[in-house]
């Protein structure tokens, strides 16, 4: 019997002689697309060894949401059908983002995907901080049981998009960025292991997606990329948005950058774990996405590619960021522009931005798991929760083709 029918059955009034573990509290993981999906599995892991629970996954209609069944099978993640599981009731759900929760029968955690609220939609009939919108943490009008934000000061953008939500605001902090800085003394294992030379400098292209994100600049500049930075002293990677992946396809994407691949350029799979390769960097370029934010925690260089300011929530860190980082020029060459960037580096800066990121450091698991417990009505287990150091990446050949053909 597949992993389907079981939770299948497990969640109906029919015998269930074949099930060896019953009467467990059901959890549901709500999963739009992938970066929901990590964000999730990310929370998932607070459950881990507690028999006392079965998590449960589904995937409602999105726009961006067509590699999700495949990412979730590949984990061995049982699936219901969106169409059965909104007519079943669980002990609690998790979702990282908006469409559809609504009609999810039980007390609902709603949690950023990415690093804090840093994207406004001015082009929206309903323009705002995404993710803050009343739209966002209550959609079809029918509130969550709580509602998870990484920042105190968060609560004051919460207050004036939706104040029906700040009773039910809980700050706990960021689980990526917890990850990522109990992984930063790794940084030398991390580097080992992607096949990094002594003195080899790997420069990491980051884009969101989006009109103005850097992916609608590759075409431009991967080549100055690839033809300014000399092998042998540099390496180069790129990490694109997973939504850019599902909005154009998974070939499409491979396609446009077969050509930057056979020169040995990696580019890191939307299914991989980015954090080890952030961390790994020696020098960040990017546009005003998430991990970009996240590059603050790293020490490293940053060379923005692009900031558009009417995109960009002028009360986040992402906000800072485009005025401390400097920018992507087109007049000069980029070793130039890389050393300029790590001349102009000020530690103190970087950290200031980087702690607008969470005001719960190294708290969130804590926070997180006694939030999802009071929910489900049960005592945490005992003992500590912690974010563990990250697993050490892939070799970056594993990611690019340098035999004269592009990789599967």
């Amino acid at each position: 019997m597949s992993a389907l029918n079981t939770i299948a059955e497990y969640s109906s009034d029919e015998p269930r002689q074949w099930l060896t573990l019953v009467e467990r509290k059901k959890v549901l993981a709500v999963v739009h697309t992938i970066t929901y999906a990590k964000r999730l599995l990310e929370v998932l892991s607070l459950l881990e060894a507690d028999f006392r629970l079965q998590v449960v996954f589904t995937t409602p209609p999105h726009a961006f949401g067509d590699e999700v069944p495949r990412f979730l099978e590949q984990l061995g993640s049982p699936v219901l059908p969106w169409s059965e599981a909104i007519h079943m009731t669980f002990d609690l759900a998790m979702a990282a983002g908006p469409r559809g929760v609504e009609q999810v029968r039980a007390p609902l955690i709603t949690m950023p995907h990415g690093a804090n609220y840093l994207k406004r939609l001015p082009g929206a009939s309903d323009a705002g901080v995404a993710g803050l919108r009343r739209r966002d943490l209550m959609p079809g009008g029918k509130p969550p049981a709580a509602v998870v934000v990484p920042h105190q000061a968060d609560l004051e953008e919460l207050g004036r998009q939706c104040p029906e939500a700040l009773q039910l605001a809980h700050v706990v902090g960021d689980p990526a960025h917890d990850r990522i800085t109990a992984s930063l003394s790794r940084r030398t294992a991390y580097r080992r292991a992607l096949g990094l030379a002594d003195g080899e400098r790997l420069v990491l292209a980051v884009s969101t997606w989006g009109p103005h994100s850097f992916f609608g600049r590759f075409e431009m500049l991967l080549p100055r990329m690839i033809g300014e930075l000399p092998p042998g002293r540099y390496r180069m990677a790129v990490l694109v948005h997973p939504n850019v992946w599902s909005g154009h396809g998974p070939w499409q994407v491979k396609t446009w950058l077969a050509w930057c691949r056979r020169l040995g350029v990696s580019v890191v799979p939307p299914e991989a774990d980015w954090r080890s390769v952030l961390i790994a960097a020696d020098y960040i370029m990017g546009d005003h996405g998430s991990v970009t934010l996240y590059g603050t925690l790293t020490g490293v260089p940053i060379l923005l590619t692009g900031s558009p300011e009417p995109e960009i929530n002028p009360s986040s860190p992402a906000a800072t960021l485009a005025v401390t980082a400097p920018a992507l020029s087109p007049a000069h060459p980029l070793p130039e522009q890389l050393d300029y960037a790590a001349a102009e580096y000020r530690p103190e800066e970087y950290a200031a931005i980087a702690a607008r990121i969470t005001s719960e450091p190294g708290r969130f698991h804590r926070n997180m798991r006694r939030l999802m417990y009071r929910l489900m009505g049960l005592g945490q287990p005992a003992h500590e929760p912690r974010a563990i150091p990250l697993p050490e990446p892939p070799t970056l050949r594993t990611w690019s083709s340098d035999r004269g053909e592009a990789s599967a």
